[in-house]
């Protein structure tokens, strides 16, 4: 039911990634039966692989994470999260209310190796590939003990959806120099150094380092990671807009476009925001895809969702807390509403 547009993109999703995640896998689909059922007629090969359980209750859009906790129960996200839980699934997928999928989430689920709150990661394209990033706008304030543990979960995360055995890691700042930014960072990069967390650390990267591919996880706090977000999207799509017009402005122009058809698709492609924005963290699997997701966006969430689901994601974060000898404390800010 989440997101923009429901079932009618949620469930031809399913449909795309099912021969990928092979015969085996099988689905939950949450939400108004009629609706869902309707599409799902439309899609033989689903036949005997998604199992709908009906809910009319569903969180808006707009609703507050603390209205959603009092009135969420029995919504389709509440019960996709609550089937995680009791393991009736391995992982939850949901395009709607960013804030009220978080809280819920770690309502339900609760937080893993005595982390605070979850994180929100994106995929970042780069020249290299992918770089994962993170925070991207779960949490706005951030101390050194925050920011070692996103290192952690990027780590993992990265290794567990992009397959790199070991991941490099960077600390996203103003400058290269020991001596630059605030001091929270300036602590994180020396635990990160010198505490023995055993990652592959790098040590600072600047902005235009996250799309040269510097290294495989940047790590930011929510604040810096949602606006460096938002802006490359706005940059992509600007970009996109301009080469449309400049593309359409004579006969030549359009008959250049249509000779570099699939030229242009494939850049169209790679300038595409991120498809799904993972909540790390959490004990369990939960992938948040934008609102606006089309039916490509969401099968790939649903793609990241169950790479996450077989691989040995939780447990290695576990184990990089407990090498990494404290507690972290938990922070007072209020979580931000996240990229959609």
């Amino acid at each position: 039911m989440g997101g923009d547009h429901g079932p009618v993109v949620t469930i031809p999703a399913l449909a795309r990634v099912a021969l990928r995640l092979g015969p085996d896998v099988r689905f939950l689909a949450h939400g108004d039966a009629t609706r869902i059922e309707a599409e799902l007629a439309r899609l033989p090969d689903l036949v005997g692989r998604v199992e709908v359980r009906h809910t009319e209750k569903q969180v808006a859009s707009d609703e507050k994470p603390a209205t959603a906790l009092r009135r969420g129960k029995g919504t389709s996200m509440w019960n996709a999260v609550e089937a995680v839980k009791l393991g009736a699934a391995g992982a939850a997928v949901s395009a709607g209310n960013t804030g009220a999928l978080m809280a819920i989430s770690k309502l339900i689920l609760r937080m893993s190796a005595d982390l605070d709150r979850p994180c929100l990661t994106a995929s970042w394209p780069t020249v290299r590939g992918f770089t994962t990033v993170l925070d991207v706008g779960a949490n706005v304030d951030c101390d050194a003990a925050r920011l070692v543990e996103f290192a952690i979960l990027g780590e993992a995360f990265h290794r567990a959806v992009h397959g790199v055995e070991r991941p490099s890691i960077g600390l996203l700042n103003v400058g290269s120099e020991d001596i630059k930014g605030h001091e929270e960072v300036r602590e994180a990069h020396r635990i990160l150094r010198e505490g023995g967390v055993g990652l592959n650390y790098h040590g600072f990267v600047e902005g235009d380092d996250l799309t040269r591919g510097v290294v495989d996880v940047v790590v930011t706090d929510g604040f810096t990671g949602n606006v460096a977000l938002k802006t490359a999207e706005g940059v992509a799509k600007f970009i996109s807009g301009e080469l449309r017009t400049a593309l359409t402005s004579s006969l030549s122009s359009k008959l250049g476009a249509l000779l570099a058809r699939k030229a242009l698709l494939a850049f169209r492609e790679r300038l595409s925001p991120p498809a799904a924005a993972p909540l790390l963290g959490l004990n369990g699997v939960v992938v948040k895809s934008h609102g606006g997701a089309e039916i490509r966006d969401f099968a790939d969430a649903i793609q990241v969702a169950a790479d996450l689901a077989r691989s040995d994601f939780s447990s290695e974060i576990a184990r990089s807390m407990t090498r990494l000898g404290f507690d972290p404390q938990p922070i007072t800010a209020e979580a931000g509403q996240g990229g959609e």
